[in-house]
């Protein structure tokens, strides 16, 4: 119940680089107290110590190397009167909140110290203050991992938040039973690894700057002071804990405030307008789940492209290329890597769609444009990753926004049951192939069930779509997202990627605690959020190039049949 901290001692020319590290990393380094130089106590911590006894085991370190474990440091005074210690917080204050939330903590259960680890996470820089974040690893029941993480969450001087929920190779760790620190800990049946930002981080910063002379606590041995602990409710509301990806296992965070947003967003584009009977197609979450797994990736694939007008050219609709763009927009801003895949037929048509989107101010700057055929049985594995290796891909997440989609008889349907195949190039193997390649995750976007991505729903599809047992899109997403037009979908993601830069606990769990927050400043971010006038123009500029509505056909203000003015216009105010 009592704070402890993690100890790091030295020469006090270093003293204001190494507050500033940690003030710069202050997931893993939070400071507690820095004394002057030669004063061995700590007031503000703990009524009457002394540093040189305090902790049952120290470190010595000369040049970066270690050169011996003490038992005291009173050998050391003449050298000490020079130099400065720092008290960082530590994991072991939180362990008390953990259990009285009733979730076992394996490490006292196995009565030895917890796990640590060196990653593969570069902690921010200053001066000749560089390494990368060492974690501590605590299993945790899958049904408690929610409660874990609102229990550390308040406790921002004892590490805050995990910084990772899931698999171990994520954060570049090898193997659990090898820690780099400390003891193996053992996981039960059930038990996810959990990992939260570990104060040894001080340790591996003490050996990269090789300092001539600097002591910390050993591993483990703390120096405990006399404040219990306090729980400070944190500023980002109360973390939501969601899995993202099951191979590799991982589990993202978000404020419920963020996740109720993004909820909302779910809700508004859930309605009919068309009476197609989408409703028993949605599922509740899968909007936030596909958002945060987007805000995770690195590297975008957006494929759309319904050729359901058969007899004109093109023989595109005009739903989904705006919601296309409005994903990939807010993808740039993020400064993500995105690209679109799309039939080869229209290579010419998206390369002046997306020329004008650049024109409109849609996008920051042209976006690849890729097509793919099928060669032989590992074009998709040599299209998604380098040299067709699973373990490199070129992209994290695919996203299919109103692209046909392949029905179990092989062919592609429009929704009145035409046989559209000879118009489509089998990207639907793309999304096939991601299935099999371990962290590439698949979004679908759609509104009829017969669009790639659908099959996740296609039971539903085949029961209250009308011709669903013909139509219906056999190919699976992981996520699904069902609108009433597939652009709003196409918004609604637009502006959860949004809720989730501004959600204070997502960026931290994004940048592992480390560096400085990246919540932005509006006027960065809202220009890349869809707006009625650039969708207006956009619309126009389809229109011009005899990109037709849906299910009329025509050369109007329109998509899906529905009048661009006080229906779409509406709907993006409204998601806005």
């Amino acid at each position: 119940g009592y704070k402890q901290a993690n100890v790091v001692i030295l020469h006090k020319s270093l003293a204001d680089d190494f507050e500033k590290f940690c003030h710069a990393n202050n997931g893993p380094l939070p400071l507690l107290y820095r004394s002057q130089p030669g004063d061995w106590k700590c007031p503000s911590l703990s009524s009457d110590s002394d540093i040189r006894t305090d902790c049952l085991q120290y470190r010595k370190y000369e040049h970066g190397a270690c050169t011996g474990s003490l038992k005291s440091l009173k050998e050391y005074s003449e050298q000490l009167k020079d130099m400065v210690t720092f008290y960082l917080g530590c994991s072991f204050s939180f362990e008390k909140a953990v259990q009285k939330a009733g979730i076992p903590i394996r490490n006292v259960e196995q009565k030895c110290n917890v796990s640590m680890y060196k990653t593969s996470v570069p902690c921010h820089s200053i001066s000749m203050f560089h390494c990368n974040l060492v974690v501590t690893m605590r299993p945790i029941p899958e049904s408690k991992l929610g409660a874990a993480v609102l229990a550390t969450s308040e406790l921002k001087e004892a590490h805050g938040a995990p910084i990772h929920i899931g698999d171990p190779g994520l954060l570049g760790i090898q193997d659990l039973s090898k820690p780099d620190y400390g003891d193996p800990v053992h996981l039960h049946p059930g038990d996810i690894p959990v990992f939260w930002a570990c104060g040894v981080t001080g340790v591996e910063a003490i050996i990269n700057c090789r300092a001539p002379l600097a002591f910390t606590h050993s591993p483990g041995c703390m120096f405990i002071t006399d404040l219990k602990n306090d729980n400070v409710r944190s500023l980002g509301g109360v973390p939501q804990v969601h899995c993202i990806s099951q191979d590799p296992l991982h589990f993202s965070i978000v404020s419920a405030e963020a996740a109720q947003k993004i909820e909302t967003l779910e809700t508004l584009i859930g309605i009919d307008p068309g009476e197609r009977g989408i409703r028993p197609l949605q599922r509740q979450g899968e909007l936030l789940r596909a958002c945060l797994a987007m805000s995770h990736a690195g590297s975008v694939l957006i494929t759309t492209g319904f050729p359901t007008h058969f007899s004109h050219q093109p023989p595109e609709e005009n739903d989904g290329p705006p919601g296309a763009l409005a994903i990939a927009a807010v993808l740039q801003a993020l400064e993500k890597q995105v690209a679109i895949v799309t039939d080869h037929r229209a290579m010419d048509l998206y390369r002046k769609i997306i020329e004008e989107a650049v024109r409109l101010g849609i996008l920051k700057k042209p976006i690849p444009l890729l097509s793919y055929q099928r060669e032989s049985a590992d074009s998709a594995l040599m299209f998604l990753c380098e040299n067709g290796n699973p373990g490199r891909p070129r992209f994290d997440h695919l996203v299919a926004i109103e692209r046909a989609g392949m029905a179990a008889d092989g062919n592609y349907y429009n929704a009145r049951k035409v046989n559209i195949k000879h118009l489509v190039d089998p990207i639907d193997e793309l999304f096939l192939a991601a299935q099999t390649i371990p962290g590439v995750t698949t979004t679908g976007v759609g509104d009829g069930g017969n669009e790639l991505g659908m099959g996740k729903v296609k039971d539903a599809v085949k029961k209250h779509i009308k011709n669903g047992d013909v139509i219906a899109c056999d190919v699976e997403a992981d996520f699904t997202v069902v609108a009433g037009v597939s652009n709003w979908g196409g918004y609604a993601i637009a502006c959860g990627l949004h809720v989730l830069r501004c959600c204070e606990l997502h960026d931290r769990y994004l940048r592992r605690a480390v560096g400085f927050p990246r919540v932005p400043s509006k006027s960065l971010w809202l220009p890349a959020l869809p707006s009625v006038t650039k969708e207006e123009n956009l619309l126009k500029t389809l229109v011009q190039l005899e990109v037709r509505s849906g299910k009329t056909a025509s050369l109007e203000m329109e998509v899906d049949g529905l009048p661009f003015y006080n229906t779409h216009s509406l709907m993006i105010e409204k998601l806005l």
